[in-house]
């Protein structure tokens, strides 16, 4: 195991951000593109960043649902594109694992050359997954989210009447991350005060991007353990204290996961950290970009606040906040007629599946009413579906709510950054105007 450095919680690193520090890599280290690139190549960072995926899943969908990529910055790779084939997979855990020790969750193979590995419930098979899964699971019940939506609701009334309507803004960070921190601060029982720095610990351990900057491996180690150091002393703090309804607490008093080493720990906090602000931060921020760019179900929907509900699925299915999940194969496996091999890394591109037309009519645009939105894999599907899915839901829901409830309607002015990555996908920044409606 990584030996931890003494840690001063008094001075903790708060930059670069991991944006900024990738930026500054990629001036020294521009990336190498092959002169006649792969089209089907959906690992390559910049189809995201320049919005230019559609095209070659679609074609994917068409010619080849299920195919094989031989050489990538990530190595040989199966694409599974399909809303069929996804599921299918997705419904065989025991042949296609998540384990961390095989490869996890993403398509960067973990360098297994290092003692820095962090575990985490999502990269596990059953049944330690199964364990560890229900511990946490208490914190997203039905009974949960009625507990939490007056203070959901009272924090983005807040949020929103801070937005100024004379000029423009930065929707990402004005609205996405200040909602979804907010959140895993109340989650956490986190100091609010300090509450950014989820967000800057969520950058640094969910960038894929990262595992091609290794002269950036050990400032992010050193981040990492940073965070690690913060939630311990927060995790002692509770640890003879009564129980209550955060996460914290209710790790400490599982028999899961109350005695998880040091790399463990880390691992299932950054699970719930990148899982909690990425996730839902995208999602806000690619409803503020879609309904711009359909404005006649922007329309329909002002008119009928009653679609709200039916347009968070929809508008989560069109945006498919993380843009894949990697699963391996642990025997060999004849799948839909492919000849899949034991050790051979299968990539489940969700954002392809949401677009799948057999599936989803026209589905390439948002239509706030569509009859089977609810059909979207975004969450995933099987046993690793995403644990926060209703809080998810919940926080778009109340965000829609409360911009129609002062008819405020977001305008992109076109000034947009996107994440340069393959895996999460999303906005570094929008600008916006607000206007009335």
């Amino acid at each position: 195991m990584a030996t931890a450095p003494v840690i001063d919680l008094n001075h903790l690193t708060t930059s670069p951000t991991a944006d900024e520090a990738l930026e500054q890599w990629y001036k020294t280290n521009p990336p190498v593109s092959a002169k006649l690139p792969n089209p089907w190549d959906v690992s390559r960072s910049e189809l995201y960043s320049q919005d230019k995926w559609q095209a070659p899943f679609a074609e994917m969908r068409a010619k080849a649902p299920i195919n094989k990529i031989e050489e990538s910055g990530y190595g040989p790779y199966w694409n599974v594109t399909s809303h069929k084939a996804i599921q299918h997979v997705e419904a065989l855990p025991e042949i296609y694992s998540s384990e961390v020790s095989r490869g996890g969750i993403t398509i960067a193979d973990p360098e297994w050359d290092s003692d820095f590995q962090l575990p985490m419930f999502i990269a596990m098979d059953r049944p330690k997954h199964t364990g560890q899964r229900r511990t946490v699971a208490p914190a997203f019940t039905p009974a949960e989210m009625r507990r939490m939506e007056d203070d959901i609701r009272r924090r983005t009334g807040e949020t929103l009447d801070s937005l100024p309507w004379d000029r423009p803004f930065d929707w990402v960070d004005k609205v996405s991350i200040e909602l979804t921190t907010g959140m895993l601060a109340l989650l956490f029982d986190f100091p609010w005060e300090q509450r950014r720095l989820l967000t800057y610990w969520s950058d640094w351990a969910g960038d894929v991007e990262l595992s091609k900057a290794q002269e950036l491996d050990e400032f992010r180690r050193k981040i990492l353990f940073e965070l690690g150091a913060y939630f311990q002393q927060l995790w002692n703090q509770k640890l003879n204290a009564e129980p209550t309804p955060d996460l914290l607490s209710m790790m400490i008093h599982s028999d899961s996961m109350s005695h998880m080493d040091q790399m463990e720990f880390i691992g299932n906090l950054i699970l719930l950290i990148v899982g909690g602000n990425d996730t839902t931060r995208n999602s806000m921020s690619g409803f503020a970009w879609g309904l711009n760019a359909f404005p006649d179900e922007r329309r329909k929907l002002q008119q009928n606040p009653d679609l709200i509900p039916n347009a968070v699925q929809e508008m989560i299915r069109w945006q498919t906040p993380l843009a894949h999940m990697r699963r391996t194969a642990v025997e060999d496996h004849d799948l839909f007629g492919n000849d899949i091999k034991a050790g051979d890394k299968v990539i489940l591109w969700y954002i392809s599946a949401n677009r799948d037309e057999s599936v989803f009519e026209r589905a390439d645009d948002i239509i706030v009413d569509r009859e089977n939105a609810r059909r979207h894999l975004a969450f995933g599907y099987g046993i690793h579906r995403c644990v926060g899915a209703r809080l998810a839901e919940l926080q778009l829901k109340i965000l829609l709510e409360e911009m129609h409830e002062r008819r405020m309607q977001v305008n992109p002015t076109g000034k947009i950054r996107r994440v340069h990555a393959c895996f999460v996908h999303g906005y570094r920044e929008m600008e916006v105007g607000l206007s009335k409606y």
